[in-house]
Formats: structure tokens, sequence, C-alpha cells
């Protein structure tokens, strides 16, 4: 069996279980493929040797005889946000250079519990500021997708390009993400690939890197709707080292995928339809819709009016919690420390170690975060931004008391965009967000499904949204969706 890394997570699991293939062997396909795939900038620290190590760990396991854990022996790829224990983690920024964790996150240590082998780290947007993974230290990583008849090379999306090109090239069997505006999101739906954001508080932030602490959730991005539950679960669960997360039973996600949704009711929001949205975006959302109303779901036209304020409230937040999670980069306490001059003082060494160590955007969002918490200036925007928060909240919580079950929206507003586009344009590249930042404003799970291809052969996602700690339910809504869409395409090798 060559195509080892092709397979999903169930079918890998399927395998393992029945002995047919080792972790080992899925393990080192996967180590081989990531090396080969160097153009594509994904991996950005190798753990291949803590890798074959947890495989023969988890084929002990799986040949003990007792039931497994649906990972057990699954390599995955884990984004560069994530502390995992002496592995080195900078979040895809200079001033962490050096830095390796001696505590492991809890997502990764409720992943490697159960059996799943790391292959390594994953590129991503410096501290995952960014929608096309141009804003990283090693690099931008590159989507394996092209445009027909065209080399030109494409953002996998931002800020978990990494991990979206990693499992759209087949360089790993699924990987870890997080979702602060829709970086799960929006990369999966352009690289053809399955992003789930949970609800906020569903996976424990404790050994992730923070951005925006209100905002943040970890999530799977994987090669199908069925992978998403099978991962979800694993990664999940209560964790007291988080004041945030959710003390809730976990479900079996992947029991819940009957993919009956027959009398489910479908919101379409009026308010995401924008002025000049791509028409090929407007038809995949109306074959969406087609295809729910013909699986038996209701489709119901609904308003949420706030929807408009969503992303300037978004970058306000964001930036004002980036502005204070991001001071604790000193130069002191760990990571980058500029070269001193003879003379230089402690204000000098935090001003250069700053400078030298945050790329452009970042300190463009740590100014703007610290202006709009400045005196004077904290209730025009920050307080503001706040009270709009809650009506956006509000809004969600209307439409899902008036009785529908999920809502239908585009993921992105075009498909994935030439790499360079609109690194000139902060404001263009922040427009990316426009479909997804609403979900993490009111803490809600929202899934991305490849839908379709554009013209030029690119892939194009639809977007669930679903209650609170419903994601059995979102996830079964996907799986009707995946199935009536069909989409199999793969990106033509290239890398």
């Amino acid at each position: 069996m060559t195509d080892l890394n092709t397979l999903t997570i169930a079918e890998a699991r399927d395998l393992l279980r029945a002995g047919k293939v080792t972790s080992v062997e899925l393990t080192q396909t996967c180590l081989k493929q990531a090396t080969a795939a160097q153009a594509l900038g994904a991996f950005v620290h190798d753990s291949s040797d803590l890798a074959i190590e947890q495989a023969k760990a988890a084929d002990a396991r799986l040949q003990g005889g007792e039931e497994t854990p649906a990972m057990c022996g699954v390599p995955l790829g884990i984004k560069d946000l994530f502390c995992t224990r002496g592995v080195p983690g900078q979040a895809g920024s200079r001033i962490l250079e050096g830095f390796r964790p001696e505590y492991e996150s809890t997502v990764t240590r409720n992943l490697f519990d159960d059996g799943a082998v790391m292959l390594g780290k994953l590129n991503m947007d410096e501290f995952a500021m960014g929608s096309s993974n141009e804003t990283s230290v090693y690099g931008n990583a590159v989507n394996p997708w092209r445009r027909s008849g065209d080399d030109t090379p494409l953002t996998p999306g931002g800020s978990s390009g990494g991990s979206a090109s990693a499992v759209a090239a087949d360089l790993c069997l699924a990987a870890t993400g997080t979702d602060t505006g829709g970086s799960i999101r929006q990369p999966a739906a352009f690289t053809g690939i399955t992003g789930l954001k949970p609800t906020y508080g569903r996976c424990s932030r404790w050994g992730i890197v923070a951005f925006a602490s209100s905002l943040d959730q970890a999530g799977p991005m994987t090669k199908s709707v069925r992978d998403a539950a099978i991962m979800l679960g694993a990664m999940c669960g209560h964790d007291p080292k988080d004041s945030t997360s959710a003390d809730l039973p976990v479900p079996d996600f992947e029991a819940l995928l009957t993919g009956d949704i027959r009398g489910k009711v479908i919101g379409i929001p009026r308010e995401y339809r924008m002025e000049g949205m791509p028409a090929e975006i407007e038809t995949l959302w109306a074959d969406g819709t087609a295809m729910l109303r013909d699986a038996g779901a209701e489709i119901r036209d609904i308003s949420l009016p706030h929807t408009r304020y969503a992303l300037p409230a978004y970058y306000v937040i964001a930036p004002a919690e980036a502005s204070s999670n991001l001071a604790r980069y000193d130069g002191v306490r760990y990571g980058h420390r500029a070269h001193l001059e003879q003379g230089d003082g402690i204000t000098e060494m935090y001003e250069k170690t700053r400078a030298e160590g945050f790329g452009d955007e970042v300190k463009r969002r740590v100014m703007v975060g610290t202006y709009v918490l400045s005196a004077g200036f904290y209730d025009a925007y920050y307080n503001r931004a706040r009270k709009v928060r809650t009506l956006i909240k509000r809004d969600f919580e209307q439409v899902f008391a008036d009785g529908v079950d999920a809502i239908l929206t585009p993921a992105t507003p075009s498909a994935a965009f030439p790499l360079g586009m609109h690194t000139d344009d902060p404001v263009q590249m922040y427009l990316n967000d426009v479909f997804t930042v609403t979900v993490n404003l009111a803490g809600l799970p929202g899934i991305s499904v490849p839908a379709g291809l554009d013209a030029q052969g690119l892939p194009l996602g639809l977007q669930l949204i679903g209650r609170p700690w419903e994601e059995g339910d979102l996830l079964n809504t996907a799986h009707a969706l995946e199935r009536a869409a069909g989409f199999v395409a793969k990106p033509d090798k290239w890398w």
C-alpha cells in the first residue's frame, strides 16, 4: 500500500485496528511526503524522531488486544501555536526564537493520550495574525492548488495556512488549527478541506499561545466531516487549567453522523449577500441551499441585522486583546532579546527587542490595540465594540430561539488569491474574514465544507453555523451537505 498518506482518519483507524497497516508505516510515509514537499512551506519544525517513537507506542497499544481510541496511531501536523513539550514552538514569530516549551498544551496532551502521532509543527501567520500566511517568520506557506493553466503561487489562507496546505497535499492525515476570526474555516475553504471551529470553551486554550483570549478556539482541519467529528472528540473536554473551558460531557460526535436532516431548519441570512460578491460564490450558496432542501431541510430567510458592524468590532476587540497578551514578550522572560549598546537601559531593551522580534502586521495590531485601550479612547472604541458584540450575539440567539437549527453562508468572499496580492493593503486582507468573524464574536461553532470549484479550478467552501454546544448536530448537517456536494477533487501535484 503506497498511498497511505492519502487515507482519512476513519480509513486509517479501520486499517490500523484490523492490523492491515502499522502506525510506523503510516508515519514513515507521511514523513517522506513532508520532506519532499519543501516547496509548500507547510512544516517548519521537524519532530520525526518523536513521531516514530509515538508510532511504535501506538502500534504496541493496537496489538495489545484492547479497544483503542480512534486517533491511536494517526499521524498529525500540529500548528506552531500549540506548545509541545521539548519541541520548538515560535508561533511564527522571531521573538520566540529558541523557545522550547517545558509543558504540553491540553489539546495536544489529549491527542497524544489517545495515541496520535505528531509529525512536526506547521507554518502559520505570526501570532495567528493574518489571512494569507504571509506574516510568518518562516516565510510563506503555499497552497497546493493552482489555477488551471497558471503557475502563480496562491495563498492557502491564514492563519492556519500550514495546516491547510499540509492536509490538502496529503502530507498528514489531519492537523490542528486555531480560529480567532476565521483562521480554520477560511484556509479550509481555500484548500478544499474541512475545517471546524468549535463553540468557545469546547477545547481548552491552555498551552496555546494567545492572540485574542475571548475569541481564540482550537479545532480540527481534516479531509472529511467524519474525520472532523472523530478528531474533535479527542481534542476537547473540560480542563480546570482554562477558566473558560466548559464543564460539559463530550458526546460521540461520529455516532451522531446519520446524514438525516429531515425537518431541520436552515437559515439563510440576507445580510451576508455582500455588494460585489462574485457570481460564483452566489451560485455556490444557492446550490448549497438547494442541496439541503433536497435532503429534507426547511429553508428559511433570516435576518442578522448587526452583521455589518462585525468586522469593525472585531478589528477593535482582537487588537486590544492582542496588545494586552503580547505585552509579556519583552526580552526578559523568554525568546529573542535585542543586542544592547553601552548606556542602554531597560526601556531601550524593551523597545529594541519588540521592534526586532515582531513583524509589521503584529506591530500594526499591537499599536491599534494599545490606542483603542488608551485613556480617552477606551469608551469611544473598545467599550462600543463590546456593546456591538453583545448585539451580534443577541441576533444569533434570537434566530436560534425562533427554531433555526443551523445557518448556511459562504465561507469566504472569493477563492484563494495570489501570494502578495493584498500585502500592501491591510483593509483588503481583513475583508477576507467578513463571513467568519461573527461566529467568533458570538462564541458559536462553525464549519467550512468544500462544495465546488470555481471557473479556474480552485476549491470553494460553504460555512454552516450551529447552536452553541451542538457541534454534533452541526457536523451532521455538514455531513449531509458534504454528501450532496460530492466534492472529491484534489490538487495536481507540482511540488
